[in-house]
């Protein structure tokens, strides 16, 4: 897998988005209960709704994204 590279979809009840990978690496794990009830991706991101685990093929990619607290701001200065 390639950072910003297409990984998959997400089905909501409107809509299906594409997942963009954040990262390059290789897919070590993916989470099957939330592949079975997918309402737990937005219970719980960084619990039991997380999707893959990744082991990186470069760790400085992860400097170029966003923190949780920069995504939330920049999500807000969208609604505007």
């Amino acid at each position: 897998m390639t950072q910003h590279t297409q990984m998959g979809e997400i089905e909501s009840v409107k809509a299906v988005s594409e997942l963009y990978s954040p990262v390059s690496g290789t897919v070590t794990e993916r989470n099957e209960r939330a592949i079975g009830s997918p309402e737990l991706v937005n219970d719980g991101p960084y619990e039991s709704g997380w999707m893959l685990k990744i082991s990186l093929n470069d760790a400085s990619e992860l400097e170029k994204l966003m923190t949780a607290e920069q995504y939330e701001a920049f999500l807000a200065s969208q609604d505007k």
